[in-house]
C-alpha cells in the first residue's frame, strides 16, 4: 500500500493529471479559481468485476458505519474505498457531484468496483448563517433509515441552493424527497422537522474537523477525497472536478498496490 500511495504522490506532484486548488473550507478559493466545470472522457476504468453491475443508486447497499458518523454506499466488498467528505451547502461539492468525478465514481460503485464513505459535515452553517447544512444532513441519515440516501443525495446536490442562501429548510427538503420515489412517509417527514438525527449530524460534523491538516480541528476542507488510503493533497484536489482526470486517477488507484 506504502508503495502505491508513492506512486499516486509522485504521479499527482508531477501535475500530469491537472490540479487545480478548489474547495471549501480552509483556504476556500470558490469555484472560480479553479474554472467551471470541466469537460473529459472519464469512466469506470478499464477494469470491471464480474458481478452484474447494480440497476441503480436504488438498487446499491448502504448503511451507517460503526462509528456513528460515516455512511458507507456501495458493495462492502469491493476493492476500493473513497472516503469523500462533503458539506451540503459546499457549491464545489455540487460541482464535483454533478459535472465533476461524482458521476464518474457512481459508475465505479455501480459497478461494485468502489465504495464510498461519506462524512457529511455542517460547518458551512456558521459561516454563513443559517441551518441549512445541518437540516440536509439530518434529512440525508432519515433518507438512509428508508434506503434512499444516495437517490437523495444526488437529488440535494443537483438542487442546491446558492452558498450564500440558507435555502435547506424543512420545507424545501421535503419537497426535494418527493422526487425520490418511496422517500416521503409520515416518519421521515417528522424526522426532518424536528431533526431527529442532530447526535448523528453533530457526530459527522466533529469526525471531519478531526480529519483535518496535521490533526487540527479545522477540517480538511469540502470535497476531500481519501481513495484507498491516499488523500488528494489540497493543492491537487481540482482533479476532483474533471471526469476523465479523476477516471485516470481511479484507475490508477485501483492498479496493483505490490
Amino acid at each position: 500500500m506504502k508503495r502505491a500511495h508513492r506512486r499516486l504522490t509522485a504521479v499527482v506532484a508531477s501535475g500530469l493529471l491537472g490540479a487545480a486548488v478548489v474547495s471549501c473550507g480552509p483556504g476556500h478559493q470558490g469555484a472560480a479559481d479553479g474554472g467551471g466545470p470541466r469537460q473529459g472522457s472519464g469512466g469506470a476504468g478499464s477494469a470491471s468485476r464480474t458481478e452484474a453491475a447494480y440497476p441503480g443508486l436504488a438498487d446499491v447497499p448502504e448503511k451507517v458505519e460503526p462509528d456513528g458518523s460515516t455512511v458507507l454506499v456501495g458493495d462492502p466488498g469491493a476493492r476500493m474505498t473513497v472516503r469523500l467528505y462533503e458539506d451540503p451547502r459546499c457549491p464545489v461539492c455540487k460541482e464535483f457531484e454533478t459535472s465533476g468525478g461524482g458521476p464518474v465514481l457512481t459508475e465505479w460503485v455501480l459497478r461494485h468496483k468502489a465504495k464510498v464513505e461519506y462524512t457529511m459535515a455542517s460547518f458551512l452553517d456558521p459561516r454563513l448563517g443559517g441551518a441549512g447544512s445541518k437540516k440536509a444532513v439530518n434529512a440525508l441519515r432519515a433518507a438512509l433509515e428508508r434506503g434512499k440516501f444516495a437517490e437523495y443525495h444526488a437529488v440535494l446536490y443537483q438542487n442546491q441552493p446558492a452558498e450564500e442562501v440558507d435555502g435547506f429548510t424543512d420545507a424545501r427538503l421535503l419537497q426535494l424527497a418527493g422526487k425520490v420515489k418511496g422517500l416521503r412517509s409520515p416518519s421521515f417527514d417528522a424526522a426532518v422537522r424536528s431533526m431527529k438525527y442532530r447526535g448523528f449530524v453533530d457526530s459527522a460534523e466533529s469526525a471531519y474537523a478531526a480529519a483535518g491538516h496535521g490533526g487540527g480541528h479545522a477540517g480538511p476542507g469540502t470535497p476531500t477525497a481519501v481513495v484507498n488510503g491516499y488523500q488528494i493533497p489540497v493543492e491537487s484536489n481540482g482533479l476532483l472536478l474533471d471526469p476523465g482526470v479523476f477516471g485516470k486517477f481511479l484507475t490508477l488507484a485501483d492498479g496493483p498496490s505490490a
